[in-house]
């Protein structure tokens, strides 16, 4: 996005995004939670405190899943050195690092392929033929759903790949939560919702987990693969129901969800179950700890900082809206902060799909931020308090749904260049198409991979 002639907001909202973005490495996390005193491995979170004697183990493993999987994986790599026997870690394709002991597995994401399939099946050879005196440390960030896909096989009944496929498009177009998608498609897996960590079993499990969900629960991130179930069969069925997908989603995954919500099919394993007895699972990354490391930045800029939320939801045009409320606000009345202010989100919206258009949440959003501040004017004549404003909305895993942006900014001047070429922001939010859009007005927020994930962040900058 960075251009020498955009304002100095639009300038300061990428600065203070970067600075969330780089509190998220994952290399640099793994060496704060992780270190080794002799043969002794420690592990230390604001939260956690543990302890492994590595002399007990044989071996020490490393598998793992998710966008941020290379960089944790080098993380992992730098403090273990030789301790570390080897291991495998799928990533999404192009998201690798330079690695010595540990094997990369590029596969999908969003829509799991023939490559998600195929490291799928190699995590789970690897992980059960591991044994009582192996440590194997899982390393688990965002995207791990994808990446690792089994579909379910079993008790009579199956799903294919395609069927699978469907279902989680369906689901993804939908409008559900991500702790929604992940109720159904741990439902239809054979290695998520705790089935790895019975396929693990007996070697003891370290979990270091990468949040990329709002309100960081375990289970829901990458589908828990290592941690108790908390969702049901009927819980899937109903997620299904509520969004109206039973014509949607392919009979034989509606039929395997009705059959366990008759019994005929054991569930995901429970908290009880005996898998857990030697699993420890560790959250070691969030969105509100990059909120932390943007507002840091942003007060160091000379702004009245206000860390609004780090679970934000809902549809990301109706966040947009909210976010322009607030700075009118605060540029009319100086509340919630008074100007210079800078106003910092983060969390995972959704976008229910209506047209055949290209783009992200965050590109969405900051489309209908955009379209919100041409509502405010007439023609190309904008309110002093508008002109003001600068938006920012970009994932930090670098890549906003199907595209190479990882978001897009929104301001008056985005505005005037647009208005200047004939682009109607109405148009292109109506066919979900604002990758399309900001391809021709400027404004893509373009960071590359950036393997790591920690949900989105929003910065709005009043001047």
């Amino acid at each position: 996005m960075t251009e020498s002639n955009w304002s100095k907001g639009l300038r300061d909202a990428e600065a203070v995004f970067r600075s969330g973005l780089e509190r998220a490495d994952p290399r640099s996390i793994i060496r704060r939670v992780l270190s080794c005193d002799g043969d002794i491995l420690l592990v230390h979170t604001e939260t956690e405190t543990a302890s492994y004697d590595l002399s007990r183990y044989d071996s020490v493993v490393a598998l793992g899943m998710g966008k941020a999987g290379a960089k944790m994986a080098a993380g992992l790599e730098s403090v273990l050195g030789d301790l570390l026997s080897g291991g495998i870690v799928a990533v999404k394709t192009g998201y690798t690092e330079k690695l010595e002991r540990i094997t990369l597995i590029e596969a999908s994401h969003p829509i799991p392929d023939e490559t998600s399939v195929s490291a799928a099946d190699r995590v789970l050879r690897y992980a059960k033929g591991l044994g009582d005196k192996t440590l194997a440390i899982v390393l688990i960030s965002g995207g791990g759903s994808a990446l690792l896909c089994a579909p379910y096989e079993g008790e009579g009944y199956a799903i294919t790949l395609e069927e699978k496929r469907i279902v989680t498009k369906a689901l993804l177009g939908s409008g559900a939560t991500i702790q929604e998608v992940n109720t159904v498609r741990k439902h239809l897996s054979r290695i998520k919702g705790g089935r790895l960590a019975e396929a693990l079993a007996p070697a003891t499990t370290l979990s270091l987990i990468l949040s990329d969900v709002v309100g960081d629960d375990l289970d829901a991130i990458a589908s828990g693969p290592t941690v108790p179930d908390r969702t049901t069969w009927r819980d899937a069925r109903d997620v299904i129901a509520r969004y109206h997908l039973e014509n949607t989603i392919p009979a034989a995954a509606l039929g395997i969800l009705d059959a366990g919500c008759a019994g005929r099919i054991s569930d995901t394993p429970k908290s009880e179950d005996p898998s857990f007895s030697n699993t420890r699972n560790v959250l070691i990354g969030t969105n509100y700890q990059s909120l932390l490391a943007a507002q840091k930045t942003a007060v160091g800029l000379g702004y009245n900082t206000l860390v609004l939320t780090s679970r934000l939801t809902g549809e990301a045009r109706e966040a947009a809206l909210f976010f322009l409320g607030i700075g009118l606000d605060s540029a009319a009345y100086g509340s919630p902060v008074p100007s210079p202010a800078c106003i910092i989100a983060g969390g995972e919206t959704t976008v229910t799909l209506k047209g055949t258009g290209k783009g992200g949440r965050n590109q969405e959003m900051a489309l209908a931020f955009l379209n919100g501040l041409r509502k405010l004017g007439t023609g190309i004549t904008l309110p002093d308090a508008v002109r003001r404003l600068s938006f920012l909305s970009g994932g930090t895993d670098g890549s906003d749904g199907p595209t190479d942006a990882a978001g897009a900014v929104a301001s008056a001047e985005v505005l005037s260049r647009a208005l200047a070429q004939g682009l109607d922001p109405d148009a292109y939010l109506a066919d979900n198409n604002s990758y399309e859009f900001y391809s021709k007005c400027g404004g893509l927020l373009m960071t590359g991979p950036t393997n790591t994930n920690v949900c989105d962040i929003q910065v709005l900058i009043i001047e």
